[in-house]
C-alpha cells in the first residue's frame, strides 16, 4: 500500500468563476503584464497540482486505524473543508481512539461523497483558468507589441480625454444648431409672412398708382369745366350780399358832414344846446365803428347759421335783416332820432357780418375746381362796386345832401331785395347737400344744374373723396376747431389773411380818405371826387385779379399786393412830412397833395390785386367741408374786430402820429408779408381734401418749408 503524503492535500483556495471574470484589467504597463503573467501561470499550476494529489490520495486505502493514518485523515478532511490541519500536542487515549475511529470512517465516507463535487468544481476551475490564461495570453502579445509605443498610450489617453471633450462640444453644437434650425424655421415663416406683405404692399402700391392715376384724370376732367350761365346766375345772386357790405362799409364816409349837422340839430331840438365838437365827433364815431359791432356777432353766427339752415338758407333768411336795417336808417330823419341811425347801422352790421361768412363759403363750393380762385374774387369785386356806388351817390350833386343822405343810406335795402328775389331759384350747395346732409339725389340735381351736365360723377367723387378725408370732422363745434392740433396751422393762416386785410390800413382809407385827402391839401370838393377814384380803382384791379387768380395764385397776389401797399404807405408818410416841412411853399404843397393822392390810389390798388379778396377766398379754402363753417365764423369775426379797431381807433391815432399815421400801418404790412412767404401755402387748382392734406401731422412743421415749396411748384405748374 502507498504511503500517503505527510501533510495531505495543499491548501486549495476555490473560487466561483464569476469571481473570476470580475477581476479589475490589468494594468497597461510591461512590469504589471510581467507580474500578471506570473500569477497566472502560478494559479494554473497550483491547481493542477492539488487536483493531482487529490486523485493520488484518493487511490489511498482508508482501511488502516492507524494513528498516522489517522491523523492523515483528519488533515485530509480539514484541508478539503477549507480549514488548516492543527498539530496535535498529544496522542488520544484508546478509548477515545476507537470512538474516534469509529466517527472517522463516517467522515470519510461523507468525504467520498463530496469528492466527486470537488472534482467537477477542480475541472471547472481549471477549465477557467485555461481560458483566462489565453485571454491573457492574446492581452500581453497585444501589450508587448504596444510596450514600444508607452509614450504613445500616454498620448492617446491624452487623446482620449480631448475626444470626450470634443464630444461635449460637438453635443453642446448640436444642440445649438438644433436651436438654430428651430430660428431657421422661425425666421423662414416670417419671411413668407414678410414676402407676402411685400406682395400685399406692391398691390396696394399698384392699386394706389391708379387709384392717383384715375383721380389725376378725374381733377383734369374738373378742371376743363366751364362757366355756365345757371353758374354765373348762382354767383350773381349770392354776391349782392358782399355788395351789401361794401355799400355800407363806405355810405357812411361821403355824407359825415350832413349826418353831424343832423345830430347837432336833434340835440338842440332836444335840450335847447348846441352840442360840442367833440360830442359829435364822438357820436358819429358811434355811428361808424357800431357797424363793425354788429358785423362781429354776424360773423360769429355765420357758421351756426350755415349748418342749420344751409348756404342758401342762411343768405334767405339774412336778407330779412338787411331789409329792417335799411328801413330803419331810411327813417332815421324821419323818426328825428340819430338812435335809429345807430339801431338801422347795428342790425345792418350782423347782416354783412352773415354775408361775410355765407356767400364765400356758398360761392366756393358751387364753384368748379379751375374757377374758384376767379370766381372767388367775385366776393371782392363786389365789396368793391357796392364801396363805388356808395361814394358815386354820396357826392352833392346826387344824394350827398342834408335831405337825401337818409335815402342813401336807406337803398341797403336794394341789394336784399334783389338777393330774396333772385336767390331762391339757385340751388343749395351740393356740398352741404352730400356731405352734410347726406341727400345725394338732390346734390346731383344741383350739379346737372350748375353744370348745365348730367357728367357729375367726377364732382361727386371729388366731394365723396373728402368726405371720406374728412369723416372725423363731421361735425366740429369752434372750440374744437381752436384745439385741434391738425387744424391749428390753417386756422392761424386764416386769421392772420383777415388780420392783413383790416390791419393793412385800408379801412382808415374807406371811413376817412375824404378828411384824408382834404388834410393833405384837397379841396372838399376834389376831396370827394378822390374817394371816387379810389372805389373806381379798386372796381377794375379786382376785375384784373380775376383772371390772375388762377393763373399767378393767390399766394403770388397776396404777396404782390402786400408789398405794394408797404412801398406806398411809406410814400403815403413821406408826402405828409414834406407838406409840413415846406408848407409855406405854395408850389411845394400843390405838388405834394399830388403825391398824397396817387399814392393813396395805388395803396387802394395794390390792396384789391390781394389783401382785398384772398382772405374771403382762402379761408374757406383751407378747411374741409366739416371745420369751414366753424373756421368761417373765427376769421369772419377776427375781421370785423379788427374792422371795429381800426374804425374807433383811427381818429385818435391820427390826432397823436399826425404826420406819422401811416406808420405803424408799414410795419403791420412788413409782419404780414413775411408772413405769407413763410407760412402761406398754394391752393391753386387744388381739391379741398388736397390742401388739408398739407396740414396733416405727417406734414409736420419740420419738413413744412419744403412741403410749401413743393406744392408751390406744382401749382405753378
Amino acid at each position: 500500500m502507498r504511503r500517503a503524503p505527510a501533510h495531505g492535500p495543499p491548501h486549495l483556495h476555490l473560487r466561483h468563476p464569476d469571481q473570476e471574470q470580475q477581476q479589475p484589467p490589468p494594468p497597461a504597463t510591461s512590469d504589471s503584464v510581467d507580474t500578471l503573467t506570473t500569477t497566472t501561470t502560478d494559479s494554473q499550476h497550483t491547481v493542477s497540482a492539488e487536483l493531482a494529489e487529490v486523485e493520488e490520495y484518493d487511490a489511498v486505502s482508508f482501511g488502516g486505524s492507524s494513528d498516522v493514518e489517522f491523523e492523515t485523515r483528519e488533515t485530509l478532511k480539514l484541508t478539503a473543508r477549507g480549514r488548516r490541519p492543527q498539530t496535535p500536542h498529544t496522542p488520544p487515549p484508546p478509548a477515545r481512539r476507537r470512538t474516534l475511529r469509529d466517527e472517522t470512517k463516517k467522515e470519510i465516507q461523507e468525504l467520498g461523497d463530496d469528492e466527486a463535487t470537488l472534482r467537477e468544481l477542480l475541472i471547472s476551475l481549471q477549465k477557467q483558468v485555461s481560458v483566462m490564461s489565453m485571454n491573457l495570453s492574446a492581452k500581453l502579445d497585444d501589450l508587448q507589441r504596444g510596450d514600444r509605443h508607452l509614450e504613445t498610450t500616454v498620448a492617446l489617453c491624452e487623446i482620449r480625454t480631448q475626444l470626450q471633450e470634443l464630444t461635449k462640444s460637438v453635443e453642446s453644437c448640436q444642440s445649438e444648431v438644433s436651436e438654430v434650425k428651430r430660428d431657421m424655421v422661425a425666421i423662414k415663416q416670417e419671411l413668407d409672412t414678410v414676402q407676402a406683405v411685400k406682395e400685399e404692399i406692391e398691390e396696394l402700391r399698384e392699386y394706389v398708382d391708379r387709384l392717383e392715376e384715375h383721380t389725376h384724370r378725374r381733377k383734369l376732367r374738373l378742371l376743363e369745366q366751364g362757366l355756365t350761365f345757371f353758374l354765373s346766375y348762382a354767383i350773381f345772386a349770392a354776391v349782392l350780399g358782399m355788395l351789401q357790405f361794401g355799400y355800407n362799409t363806405g355810405v357812411i364816409n361821403a355824407p359825415q358832414a350832413n349826418i353831424e349837422y343832423f345830430m347837432k340839430d336833434v340835440y338842440k331840438s332836444r335840450y335847447g344846446e348846441d352840442l360840442p365838437d367833440e360830442a359829435v365827433e364822438r357820436l358819429y364815431s358811434i355811428a361808424v365803428s357800431i357797424f363793425a359791432i354788429g358785423g362781429m356777432l354776424g360773423g360769429f353766427g355765420g357758421g351756426m347759421v350755415a349748418n342749420k339752415f344751409g348756404r342758401k338758407g342762411g343768405l334767405l333768411l339774412n336778407n330779412v335783416l338787411g331789409i329792417t336795417g335799411g328801413c330803419l336808417m331810411w327813417c332815421t330823419k324821419l323818426s328825428n332820432s340819430y338812435e335809429i341811425l345807430f339801431l338801422g347801422r347795428f342790425i345792418i352790421g350782423v347782416n354783412c357780418g352773415l354775408n361775410t361768412s355765407l356767400v364765400p363759403m356758398y360761392i366756393s363750393e358751387i364753384s368748379p375746381l379751375n374757377l374758384r380762385g376767379g370766381l372767388g374774387t367775385v366776393n371782392q369785386l363786389a365789396v368793391t362796386v357796392g364801396l363805388l356806388l356808395s361814394q358815386v351817390l354820396g357826392i352833392e350833386q346826387i344824394l350827398g345832401t342834408n335831405d337825401g343822405w337818409p335815402l342813401l343810406l336807406g337803398l341797403a335795402v336794394v341789394p336784399a331785395l334783389l338777393q330774396l328775389v333772385m336767390l331762391p331759384i339757385c340751388p343749395e350747395s351740393p356740398r352741404y347737400l352730400l356731405i352734410t346732409k347726406q341727400w345725394e339725389e338732390e346734390s346731383r340735381k344741383a350739379l346737372r344744374r350748375l353744370r348745365a351736365s348730367n357728367q357729375v360723377e367726377e364732382d361727386i367723387e371729388e366731394m365723396r373723396q373728402e368726405e371720406r378725408a374728412q369723416s372725423a370732422e363731421s361735425s366740429i363745434s369752434m372750440m374744437e376747431l381752436i384745439c385741434s392740433p391738425t387744424l391749428r396751422t390753417p386756422l392761424i393762416i386764416g386769421v392772420v389773411m383777415q388780420l392783413s386785410q383790416q390791419l393793412s390800413g385800408i379801412n382808415a382809407v374807406f371811413y376817412y380818405s375824404t378828411n384824408l385827402f382834404e388834410s393833405s391839401g384837397l379841396t372838399q370838393e376834389s376831396a370827394k371826387f378822390a374817394t371816387i377814384g379810389i372805389g373806381c380803382i379798386m372796381v377794375i384791379m379786382t376785375l384784373i385779379s380775376i383772371p390772375l387768380m388762377d393763373r399767378m395764385g393767390r399766394r403770388t397776389l397776396h404777396l404782390y399786393g402786400l408789398g405794394g401797399m408797404f412801398i406806398f404807405s411809406i410814400f403815403i408818410t413821406i408826402s405828409f412830412l414834406i407838406k409840413e416841412f415846406f408848407g409855406y411853399v405854395q408850389e411845394m404843397i400843390d405838388w405834394m397833395s399830388y403825391l398824397s393822392v396817387v399814392s393813396t390810389l395805388f395803396f387802394v390798388k395794390f390792396f384789391a390785386m390781394g389783401p382785398g379778396s384772398i382772405p374771403w377766398m382762402i379761408t374757406a379754402e383751407l378747411f374741409s367741408q366739416g371745420p369751414r363753417p366753424a373756421a368761417m365764423s373765427i376769421a369772419v369775426l377776427v375781421n370785423w374786430i379788427a374792422n371795429f379797431v381800426v374804425g374807433i381807433g383811427f381818429p385818435s391815432m391820427k390826432s397823436a402820429l399826425d404826420n406819422y399815421t401811416f406808420l405803424p400801418f408799414s410795419v403791420f404790412l412788413a409782419i404780414f408779408w413775411i408772413f405769407t412767404y413763410k407760412k402761406v401755402p398754394e391752393t391753386k387748382n387744388k381739391t379741398f381734401e388736397e390742401i388739408s392734406a398739407l396740414f396733416r401731422p405727417e406734414n409736420g412743421s419740420s419738413n413744412g418749408t419744403a412741403l410749401q415749396e413743393k406744392t408751390n411748384t406744382s401749382a405753378d405748374k
